[in-house]
């Protein structure tokens, strides 16, 4: 496992799901944690349950920034560099979905989802970023999705962010790789999170997939040991990553794969 005694790790939307697992497991190889998301009581809790299985030495601060503003991305990054010069790690996992009918989709839901999903991720690396270039290291993790790579009915515009996410990050890494900087871009399936309860307005989505439901803290855990290492990309489960190749392969035989067995929201 790595050891992460003095470094600094940021996580966005560190409250809950994935962004909270990472943190805690992040916390108990000794990392320091700088906590974002924008609930201030979830926050408190996160940190303190860090604290509990952390290093004595280690240090963790929580920001209130909410992902879709870039005011508030900016004022509260000006605040992570007050907590620390050298942010080793950003892990981008602020985001939502929504499965819906694209059409019945209210617009200005779609329009906050690029903004959290796609935007405020996009700014948040490039001021973290160009910190790590001057530093000369970094890693910077981005939470993409499966959706990203094999669209389904109900996940048009969800789908559309986390394209978007991939596309940046493989662009980004390119950038940063004179730099010693490295980018990864995560891409779960289905994992068994609070995600779930703002998507899925049936709420029984994750029922109808159970067997291909991923653990959320083993998730983390493979995202924390992937820490400062040299990973394009994380795609869970693994036979998920084979069939997105094979949805570009046979168009044709995906999309018919994609509307049925694939139309479970």
């Amino acid at each position: 496992m790595n050891n992460l005694l003095n470094q600094t790790v940021l996580v966005t939307g560190a409250s809950s799901g994935i962004g909270k697992d990472v943190a805690v497991n992040s916390a108990k190889l000794g990392a320091n944690l700088i906590l974002v998301a924008r609930s201030e009581d979830k926050l408190i809790k996160v940190k303190n349950e860090c604290t509990r299985v952390g290093a004595e030495t280690a240090h963790h601060e929580y920001i209130l920034i909410d992902m879709s503003d870039p005011k508030q991305i900016t004022a509260g990054v000006d605040k992570a560099f007050e907590f620390s010069d050298n942010i080793d790690i950003l892990v981008n996992a602020a985001g939502f979905g929504d499965f819906s009918n694209y059409l019945d989709t209210e617009f200005a839901t779609v329009e906050k989802m690029f903004r959290v999903n796609v935007l405020g991720l996009m700014l948040m690396s490039r001021l973290i970023a160009g910190k790590m270039i001057t530093n000369g290291h970094g890693h910077i993790f981005n939470v993409g999705s499966m959706a990203g790579k094999i669209t389904t009915p109900k996940s048009a515009a969800y789908s559309a962010t986390k394209a978007a996410v991939i596309g940046f990050s493989d662009g980004l890494r390119l950038e940063l790789k004179p730099f010693d900087v490295k980018v990864t871009t995560i891409n779960p399936g289905p994992v068994a999170t609070n995600f779930f309860d703002v998507a899925d307005h049936g709420g029984n989505y994750l029922d109808s997939v159970k067997y291909f439901v991923l653990d959320p803290d083993k998730l983390a855990w493979d995202i924390v040991n992937t820490f400062n290492k040299s990973k394009r990309e994380i795609n869970r489960p693994r036979y998920m990553e084979l069939a997105a190749v094979l949805y570009k392969i046979a168009p044709s035989v995906g999309d018919y794969l994609a509307g049925t067995l694939g139309n479970r929201k």
